[in-house]
């Protein structure tokens, strides 16, 4: 009964995921979900779930009351009134099932198909990978782990013990208490080092929904990222005219306005790879986010040239996202695209609306990038 039920909650869980899966953009684009840890219960209504209930079996059609009635029929007599307003209709409503999940979960189903494109075997210091290794053998265990030489070993010592075995007819029967099966240890080994840098364009360009949809991407972004690789290394920078590092509560919930220089921002991340992530011990992947309004002509080709002399060829992958923006030009990425067309180190993705995050997130990380 036990393995029954838990066989319909699994299976159950899994429609479950199905459907957040389908409305994922809407879940994800929520931007009160920010600033929530990893263990964090998020509640997320769920549409169009029959619920599971009991039933009568075949052989369970009445009940155990008297009177007249079928299964099924109200006890009480005659109907009350409801609270509610209005008519009573004839049409079946809207029912929608609130489930439950983690902060983590949601981000496991955002990136079943991400991963952290070009990592290398650097450092092996930061990042943990688990992986499972067979240590021993016990005497419980699923059959796909049965140590078959152990079990007849253990089978053909019993038999020899009970004086039942015949060398001239060799036959090992095991029973249940002969059955072994290998034990595994779960353990953690450092793989590799990497860092992300977010950079967040905060100027009077970047209205506040353009802000808002820039924090719940890199929200999203940072919360997977730190739940699959234990160990990585964050930084955070925001820039209008001029750039500084804050910390991670700041850049999530930060409000401020002024000129665009983009090159500050760019100049401040070389400064940190180049004193903290020697780019030979480390997996470097800078995200920078703008509605793509810079100052002038000549700060967007010195952040061309620092990406093209410092920044590109110290990361594994260079990210920038770009929102749209009533007020800011939009001609930045336009420019990398024209300088940098062929170089597989930049990515980048336009972010038109909340709606788009899920797939710029899966233009930064989509696994085979």
């Amino acid at each position: 009964m036990s393995l029954r039920i838990d066989q319909d909650h699994s299976r159950f869980r899994n429609i479950v995921r199905g459907r957040i899966r389908q409305n994922l953009r809407k879940y994800i684009s929520k931007g009160e979900l920010l600033g929530r840890q990893g263990k964090d219960i998020v509640s997320i209504p769920i549409p169009h779930i029959d619920i599971p209930k009991l039933r009568f079996g075949d052989k369970q059609q009445g009940g155990v009351a008297q009177g007249d009635g079928d299964p099924g029929d109200p006890l009480s007599g005659s109907p009350q009134e409801g609270d509610g307003e209005g008519k009573a209709g004839d049409q079946e409503g809207d029912h929608a099932l609130e489930v439950e999940l983690t902060l983590d979960e949601l981000a496991d189903i955002l990136g079943e198909e991400l991963e952290l494109p070009n990592i290398e075997n650097k450092g092996k210091s930061a990042i943990i990978d688990k992986k499972d290794r067979y240590v021993g053998v016990r005497n419980v265990g699923p059959n796909s782990l049965r140590h078959f030489k152990r079990t007849f070993r253990s089978a053909l010592r019993r038999q020899i013990a009970l004086g039942t075995y015949d060398p001239k007819r060799p036959v090992i029967i095991p029973t249940r208490d002969d059955m072994r099966y290998k034990s595994w240890k779960t353990e953690e080994e450092p793989v590799a080092n990497a860092v992300i840098i977010y950079m967040m364009d905060v100027s009077g360009s970047m209205g506040d929904e353009q802000k808002e949809i820039v924090r719940i991407e890199s929200f999203w972004l940072d919360t997977w990222l730190r739940k699959q690789y234990k160990g990585l290394e964050t930084r955070f920078i925001i820039h209008d005219a001029a750039a500084r590092e804050v910390d991670r509560d700041t850049f999530f919930r930060t409000r401020e306005s002024g000129g665009t220089m983009i090159s500050s921002a760019y100049r401040l991340t070389a400064e940190i790879i180049e004193r903290d992530y020697p780019a030979a011990q480390w997996n470097i992947y800078p995200f920078h986010f703008s509605d793509g309004d810079n100052w002038s002509v000549d700060d967007t080709l010195l952040c061309v040239d620092i990406l093209r002399k410092l920044l590109l060829p110290a990361s594994n992958v260079f990210c920038y996202g770009q929102v749209d923006s009533p007020y800011g030009s939009g001609q930045f990425i336009k420019d990398l695209r024209e300088h940098f067309n062929d170089d597989e180190q930049l990515i980048t993705s336009e972010i038109n609306d909340r709606d788009a995050i899920v797939g710029s997130i899966r233009e930064f990380l989509g696994k085979g990038k």
